[in-house]
């Protein structure tokens, strides 16, 4: 597990997405998650929502089920899954900036409130189906995170998650230069391996059903958003105030970091799938 050099807990979590709620939205939209590319012609519009249509796919998300969005942003997949699949959809951010967001763009089915999932205080087997799309990364407890889903899903229950992970065996070099500081930079508690990722589900009682890499598929996500950002930059004078604060200097040097850890493989985009037993 890498872990950054300054710890980061919960409310660092809630904090950065609250102050940094604009450059979010700006430069990337209300779905604070990779673009799926497989034509590469496709928009970076397109491409979010065809990473949500995939993960609703793999679930087999039907008409009427209950499903969690576990750190659901902006409320964008809990939307998109409620629209198309026809679930209800209860979403969970610790970013009350992003609340407010999601309340005012309302969909029939769809609640979204301000609850660290790691302390959600649901019901056991509440839900039939949960989702966590590159959350984990920012979960304090990532065990906790995983008993915490197999507990709130019925048996038969599925659960996707799309995690930022790190390489098994990363270098030394890797770490220190590249992996490291995008934990520290990006808010991250740890981030995990695939290996590990397993090895937690499996301890809190999930069947796998399935995991792809799909690194080079998602990659291209972090040029949009750099050309973006360096745009803001250059026509808009909130953007360069905003980089007097030293942390969020530090911040916008993530964005080619992260260029440079998928082309060096330091870095891994996975997708995972796994069910509660019957």
């Amino acid at each position: 597990m890498i872990l950054p050099n300054t710890p980061q807990h919960a409310g660092h979590v809630a904090g950065h997405y609250d102050e940094l709620d604009r450059v979010y939205r700006e430069c990337w939209g209300e779905h604070v998650h990779h673009g799926l590319w497989t034509s590469g012609r496709e928009t970076p519009g397109q491409a979010v929502e065809a990473l949500i249509d995939m993960v609703a796919d793999r679930l087999a998300i039907a008409p009427g089920m209950a499903c969690a969005d576990i750190g659901c942003g902006y409320g964008g997949t809990a939307r998109r899954i409620a629209l198309t699949c026809g679930a209800r959809v209860a979403g969970f951010t610790l970013s009350a900036g992003q609340a407010r967001y999601a309340a005012g763009h309302p969909v029939p089915g769809v609640s979204v409130m301000v609850r660290d999932w790691l302390t959600n205080g649901l019901p056991d087997a509440a839900f039939d189906r949960a989702w966590s799309i590159e959350s984990s990364e920012h979960m304090v407890d990532k065990p906790r995170f995983f008993a915490e889903a197999q507990r709130v899903l019925r048996p038969g229950g599925r659960f996707a998650v799309c995690a930022w992970l790190a390489e098994t065996g990363a270098s030394p070099r890797k770490v220190r230069h590249l992996l490291e500081p995008i934990c520290r930079e990006g808010r991250l508690p740890s981030m995990g391996t695939r290996e590990e990722y397993e090895a937690m589900a499996r301890a809190a009682g999930f069947v796998a059903l399935g995991y792809e890499d799909i690194s080079r598929r998602v990659a291209k996500t972090w040029t949009i958003s750099g050309r973006r950002f360096l745009g803001k930059l250059v026509t808009d004078r909130w953007y360069r105030r905003l980089l007097r604060d030293a942390e969020n200097r530090v911040f916008a040097l993530s964005v080619p970091r992260l260029i440079l850890a998928y082309r060096t493989g330091a870095m891994r985009y996975g997708v995972f799938l796994w069910e509660k037993p019957r």
